[in-house]
């Protein structure tokens, strides 16, 4: 795949992931929308992978007390933060992991890759994202995440595995229902990332390397590496500009992209 594409397909990724208005969604349009070929589920992967390090990163001090908290775990030790957040972590997983087999195998997550869908749901979960901004409380904090929240911000999670949901706007319009202030949600958002693009990578990792292209192999090297610079400056800006300023203006760019989507759909 020449440079000039995979550059794009990486500044896409790096700049939306962390934005609640869909990374994938635009990844999915770039080739519907333009001349340029489909770059397939693969490279939509890598340029994820290149994010995961950039929020590792971004996140250090809180990846490296989840990891610390799950040898507590293992110990059968629930008591310290590191242990509850490894814990968390991990039932907010499931659910996207579960939901996300049954899409690959039933051959839905192929189908619902349309203009059509991912109008839609721009549209009303940028008005979700909308609601539960304006309505929601400003007094929780990531320390005080509970099991039963990460539950519910796992299901959250799930359904954003429709094209144009987006993962971190359903899990921020979730974390912002609960009562956690705008930066918290986002950093829940940012950690929940973690696992679940890890398990997304495995799951189609494992195609690649069994197709054994070398060439294949140095695409996604070079996207995955590229995304991550994007991703890591996206993050702090984001992160800094959320202590100042609301999640209204991703909810005009999602409703306006929804409206001119659809238009586009059913015309």
């Amino acid at each position: 795949m020449p440079l000039f594409h995979l550059l794009i397909l990486a500044l896409i990724q790096g700049i939306t992931e962390f934005l609640p208005v869909s990374s994938s969604a635009h990844l999915i349009l770039l080739p519907a929308l333009t001349d340029l070929a489909d770059q397939g589920l693969e490279l939509d992967v890598a340029v994820h992978i290149g994010t995961l390090a950039a929020v590792i990163l971004y996140f250090r001090k809180e990846v490296l007390l989840a990891l610390k908290g799950t040898g507590d775990l293992l110990r059968g030790d629930f008591r310290s933060g590191g242990a509850r957040l490894a814990l968390n972590l991990v039932i907010a997983t499931v659910p996207v992991v579960i939901v996300g087999f049954l899409l690959k195998v039933t051959g839905l997550v192929d189908a619902m890759r349309s203009v059509a869908v991912i109008g839609w749901t721009m549209l009303v979960f940028g008005l979700v994202l909308y609601f539960t901004d304006q309505r929601g409380r400003q007094e929780r904090e990531l320390a005080q995440w509970t099991l039963r929240e990460a539950v519910i911000l796992g299901l959250w999670q799930a359904l954003a595995l429709i094209p144009g949901t987006s993962r971190s706007g359903a899990t921020i319009s979730g974390a912002r229902m609960l009562g956690y202030d705008r930066t918290n949600a986002a950093r829940i958002s940012m950690l929940m990332s973690i696992p679940t693009i890890m398990a997304s990578g495995v799951l189609l990792g494992i195609d690649v390397v069994e197709q054994g292209d070398a060439l294949v192999m140095r695409d996604l090297s070079i996207a995955a590496g590229m995304a991550f610079v994007a991703a890591l400056l996206a993050l702090s800006l984001m992160l800094r500009l959320l202590r100042s300023v609301s999640f209204t203006p991703y909810v005009i760019y999602r409703v306006l992209l929804g409206v001119v989507l659809l238009a586009l759909a059913y015309t």
